[in-house]
């Protein structure tokens, strides 16, 4: 169930990250996985217990990590667009996660902005050599709750 606050942090950018996940990534559509926000370098997606539920009654492991990584990338995507980089190819490269807690409803995964050097170092790695790496971190919570229940690091690569 999507809050009031989130809607409303609902914006043309999280319309066209849902289509292009949702064209580009069939799956996204299966899990359900919706743009809940982007705002302040901060993503927030949504993903539904039912399409994602194991014989647990729990968010099935696959789908938490699938969120993890799809967070981490779509916070590249929109950053890299408002930074006005196009025609670059964003892929995960290396991903660890760690899953702490059960996720028993509906979950939000985060993505927040690295460091403001790491994004530097990224950005100049780019204009230089057509190619960089950047190093984000993610996390799933219960939706309405801000423990979090899974956390994410993911090596994201941009290339030409």
């Amino acid at each position: 169930m999507i809050t009031k606050h989130e809607n409303l942090l609902m914006n043309q950018d999280c319309i066209d990250l849902a289509a292009l996940l949702h064209s580009d990534i069939p799956l996204t559509r299966e899990m359900g996985l919706d743009v809940l926000a982007w705002q302040d370098a901060t993503l927030r997606l949504h993903l539904p217990l039912a399409p994602n539920v194991n014989h647990k009654s729990t968010m099935f492991g696959g789908s938490l990590y699938c969120g993890a990584v799809l967070a981490g990338w779509g916070w590249l995507h929109l950053r890299l667009r408002e930074a006005g980089i196009e025609g670059g190819h964003i892929v995960i490269q290396e991903g660890q996660i760690s899953y702490p807690l059960p996720v028993t409803g509906d979950a939000v995964a985060v993505c927040e902005a690295p460091d403001d050097k790491a994004w530097k170092r990224f950005l100049a790695a780019w204009n230089r050599y057509g190619r960089a790496r950047l190093e984000l971190r993610t996390y799933l919570v219960n939706q309405g709750s801000s423990e979090q229940a899974v956390t994410f690091t993911g090596q994201y690569v941009l290339h030409r």
